[in-house]
């Protein structure tokens, strides 16, 4: 997927500008935790469309990329992603450490995306 579709997909423009950063990383160079406010996460699920499976089940013919699913499963971490942020922020969180991404699958056709970390209070050493 190229730069303007994941941002299109992912609505990038709209994304939260709270300041709040989130690594995957236990540590952030050049700060140091001052407070560890707990586990914090999102989810999502998602179905898939009939008409995007009529779709893919073409492209699986002839190969390649299968775009309608790249792009739903974008909007579904972007989506994911805000939830966590959303209940950090709440939490009084500068930051979320550790943070990681795992979907599952809930039926046949739908999925979960689940993003999740620890919400702390960071400071510039």
């Amino acid at each position: 997927m190229t730069t303007e579709a994941t941002q299109a997909a992912a609505d990038m423009d709209n994304r939260p500008t709270d300041g709040l950063l989130m690594t995957t990383t236990e540590e952030v160079p050049g700060y140091q935790i001052e407070r560890v406010l707990g586990l914090v996460r999102g989810n999502t699920i998602r179905a898939r469309h009939l008409g995007n499976d009529i779709i893919a089940g073409l492209k699986t013919l002839v190969g390649g990329e299968i775009s309608e699913y790249t792009k739903m499963m974008a909007e579904s971490r972007e989506q994911a992603l805000d939830r966590m942020r959303a209940e950090a922020v709440e939490r009084g969180a500068n930051a979320v450490v550790g943070m990681r991404l795992t979907t599952s699958t809930v039926m046949q056709g739908a999925a979960e995306i689940l993003a999740y970390g620890t919400a702390v209070v960071i400071k510039p050493v």
